[in-house]
């Protein structure tokens, strides 16, 4: 509101010291997926610290899972789930209450792209590094240092200058000037930004835009 900026971190669940002990908070997860993706959900939940509690084959291609689950673990999975799914799961979730801290969750895996001067976004940039990962800017947005442009195809993050304009020369070469093909740049609503950040990044809300950044920009 009024032209202000705001920055939000990754969201953390609350736990508690009982008699000594950490606990925190566990909900049951309930999901009804096709058959064909029983495999990779089972997969993403058990690496989260779920616990297969029950399943039910409804006989008609969809099955049902239960999973007992710390909340942290539901913390960015839904979208990973619908992607997963194809968008054809449903995932419901309910507060039993709680348990021992479970111990770390793996988040997201793969590195981002971090824009390592300020500048503009250049479509020759852009199309140079979509073998690097996906994109999250498009041609003439503004971006600096330390902001997320992209996510990496590797664990690592990797600095880039999304403003590199081509070198003019006087010669020219067939095909050289055609106009460059870029994938359209991924874009996040405000839940998809919190659920994808790690905790040494922050999501800047302002009046226009939506953007990803190190917490630590230098």
């Amino acid at each position: 509101r009024d032209g202000f900026e705001l920055s939000l971190s990754k969201p953390k669940v609350l736990t508690q010291e009982i008699d000594g002990e950490t606990r925190e908070p566990l909900e049951l997860a309930v999901v009804d997926i096709p058959e064909e993706f029983v495999g990779i959900v089972t997969e993403k939940l058990s690496s989260r610290r779920g616990r297969l509690m029950k399943m039910v084959n409804h006989g008609s291609g969809r099955v049902r899972l239960e999973f007992e689950i710390p909340s942290r673990g539901l913390i960015g999975f839904r979208g990973q789930f619908l992607n997963d799914t194809r968008g054809t799961g449903l995932l419901n979730a309910l507060l039993v209450g709680t348990t021992p801290y479970a111990g770390e969750i793996v988040g997201r895996i793969n590195g981002v792209l971090v824009a390592d001067r300020p500048g503009r976004a250049v479509s020759y940039a852009i199309f140079h590094l979509q073998p690097r990962g996906t994109i999250f800017v498009k041609p003439n947005d503004p971006t600096y240092r330390g902001m997320i442009v992209g996510e990496n195809t590797r664990p690592d993050d990797m600095g880039v200058n999304i403003s590199k304009e081509k070198k003019l020369t006087n010669m020219r070469a067939a095909g050289t000037d055609e106009a460059l093909r870029l994938v359209p740049a991924r874009q996040f609503t405000l839940e998809q930004s919190m659920e994808f950040i790690n905790d040494d990044e922050l999501v800047e809300v302002t009046p226009q835009a939506i953007r990803l950044r190190k917490r630590l920009t230098s």
